[in-house]
Formats: C-alpha cells, structure tokens, sequence
C-alpha cells in the first residue's frame, strides 16, 4: 500500500529505507552532534524540469526547503524516535536550522578551501564545514554572526571589498549531508563535526580575515595556493 507526501506517491518500500538511512542520519544529528533537524523538501526531474516534492508547481526553491507538514525533531532524540520520526515523512532531505547553535558563512568552495589550509596552518579554531554540490563552501561559525558580520568586515576593513560571502542566520536552513541539494547531488563534509567543534563553533572573527583575503585573491584570478619551488636538478 502506498501514500502520499507533498502530492508525491511514496511505497511502503521508501518507509523502510527512511527507517534505516535518513532515520540514521537524523539521529547522529539531533542524539551525537546536538542539533534541531527539520524534514525538507526534495527535488523531482521529470520532463527536462525540477519538480518540488511540496507539491507547489511554482516552488521558488525546489528541493531546498522545510516541508510545511513536517514535525521538527529536537536534538537530543534517540535512533528510534528519529527513525519514527522520519518515516512520516520517507525521502525528505535532512534540513538544521541555522541561528540557534550555529550560523553559516557561505563562500565559493575554492576560496573556501583555500582559507580551511591557511586556518589548520595558523592554528586557528575550526567548525564543521560543508560543502554543496553547486562549488559553495559552508563554514559553521557562532549564532550571532549573520547579523554581526556587516559590523565586523567594517571594524576589519574589509567593508569595501567586493566578496561573495553569504551570511546565513535564524530562519536560514542548510541541507546536512549527505542528503541531496536541491536535484543537484548530495551534500558532502569538508571538515565533518565532532564532539568539540558541533557545540562550540568558533567566532566569526577568527575566521573573516582570511576568507576575505582568499576571496579577494579569487576575484583576482590569483593563485589561492603557492605554486611548489622547481626541483634543482643535480649536476
């Protein structure tokens, strides 16, 4: 017997996988990392077009946001509740609110990466770190941040600068991996979380100066990574 989710047939089948894989995921979110998940949307391609699982035929951003009927599932569930949980909802990507234990600065992913080598190489505090399958680049940083960082690139002087950088705050969402990203593949880890860096992510501060100065260096068509020196041949 089949049902139906945001106007899209589901079978029993999709039931007992979302028991066993997204109930899986869901759990290390909420019981081992601490944070809320809330079930989204997925994308549907069919016809050469992007359908939205809501049902909505003018879905704004299909695949790539909460699922109204959806029940938020508060950190700290357990493996059966989230497999509970989730198979009401069989196939939703996994959406965290973003702005109540982190906020998101999003950045291409190859400045992105260029800055996560300069941060390990200064000893800077590291969060976990997405990236999307579209070349973005998220770093999860201290809620507060999406409405501080205008403050914060003028006190930093980097308020004039020309940089794709995207704050991310309350009432935001990002799609945890490895769930699929809006029909566009799946999410993946750059720099996954743990036990230290899922509650205490760092302060924006500490990461802003270089993922400016790599962003600039790729708005330049700089190289984001310095070039190794010639091998010396021996005589």
């Amino acid at each position: 017997m089949g049902f139906t989710i945001g106007g899209i047939r589901e079978r029993s089948g999709s039931r007992r996988r979302a028991r066993s894989t997204e109930g899986t995921a869901v759990a290390e979110y909420t019981g081992l990392w601490g944070w809320d998940v809330v079930p989204g949307a997925r994308a549907v391609r069919a016809g050469g077009r992007t359908d939205c699982s809501c049902g909505a035929a003018d879905c704004p951003a299909p695949g790539a946001h909460p699922l109204g009927f959806g029940h938020e599932l508060a950190a700290g569930a357990t493996l059966e509740k989230a497999a509970d949980a989730w198979a009401e909802t069989p196939g939703a990507a996994v959406l965290l609110p973003v702005g109540r234990f982190f906020d998101v600065l999003d950045v291409p992913e190859a400045a992105g990466r260029c800055a996560l080598v300069r941060q390990e190489r200064m000893g800077l505090p590291l969060g976990p770190v997405a990236a999307t399958p579209t070349g973005r680049a998220l770093f999860f940083v201290a809620p507060g941040a999406a409405a501080d960082l205008p403050g914060l690139l003028y006190r930093m002087g980097w308020d004039d600068a020309d940089l794709d950088l995207r704050p991310l705050g309350r009432g935001d969402h990002v799609t945890a991996p490895p769930s699929d990203h809006g029909g566009h593949g799946p999410m993946r880890w750059l720099r996954p979380p743990t036990l230290d860096t899922a509650g205490r992510p760092p302060e924006a501060r500490l990461l802003v100066g270089t993922l400016a100065y790599c962003l600039l260096r790729l708005n330049r068509r700089l190289p984001l990574a310095p070039k190794p020196a010639p091998l010396s041949r021996k005589r």
